[in-house]
């Protein structure tokens, strides 16, 4: 019994891990976005570098017998354009980050949009292992069942070592800068300081000379 009782808990122990590894790295995001009539509305999402960006986008209307068209634009921090379409009711776009930082979706309503007003579009963004086709790799590498969840799980485990890499590496610049801030901030305060003797020295000898001029001393 007491056997069977520490295979359970390591069982338990394991689908716990197994479902934090998903549910931390398994980012799969869908997104509702009401577009006005006029203006833009963007969503950004701050990935590391060699990251998978699989995101697909789609107008919902209740009326389908004509849907309304919007026009899409995706940058990279640099400003880099990686998509732009005009004048679309759906697409699909894809790429791997070669910077690291913020990346920018843009979306505003086409000039056809007769109706004047706000547009539904659904956005399903993938990073990572999500943006995977787990498919393919089970057909090419002839794999199946819980061999292919090993390599699920191997995949997610990187993931999360690249992105405690990538937290690591950006708590490293943080500090340097705010390090760099604190001594330029004290400088400025011993530059102030100083300066502020200087002067109040130079209108003391000022005083006393106008003074002696005055013969009031």
């Amino acid at each position: 019994m007491g056997m069977r009782a520490n295979v359970r808990r390591e069982l338990v122990l394991q689908l716990l891990l197994t479902l934090w590894i998903w549910g931390t790295v398994r980012v799969s995001e869908g997104i509702w976005l009401n577009l006005p009539a006029s203006g833009t509305k963007c969503v950004s999402e701050e990935l590391h570098t060699n990251v998978v960006v699989l995101a697909d986008y789609v107008v919902v209307s209740e009326d389908n017998s004509r849907l309304p068209t919007i026009s899409i634009k995706v940058t990279s921090p640099y400003g880099n354009n990686l998509h732009q379409k005009e004048n679309v009711t759906h697409g699909q776009f894809a790429f791997t980050t070669q910077e690291a930082g913020n990346y920018l979706a843009c979306f505003w309503v086409g000039g056809d949009n007769q109706g004047g007003g706000d547009v539904s579009v659904n956005l399903d963004w993938k990073t990572g292992i999500a943006a995977k086709d787990w498919e393919s790799v089970a057909r090419k590498e002839k794999i199946e069942g819980v061999e292919l969840e090993l390599r699920k799980l191997e995949g997610a485990v990187e993931a999360i070592h690249e992105n405690l890499l990538y937290l690591k590496s950006r708590e490293a610049e943080l500090r340097t800068v705010s390090e760099t801030t604190n001594t330029r901030v004290a400088w400025f305060s011993i530059m102030s300081l100083g300066l502020c003797i200087v002067v109040s020295v130079l209108q003391l000898w000022y005083l006393k000379s106008f003074f002696r001029k005055k013969k009031l001393i």
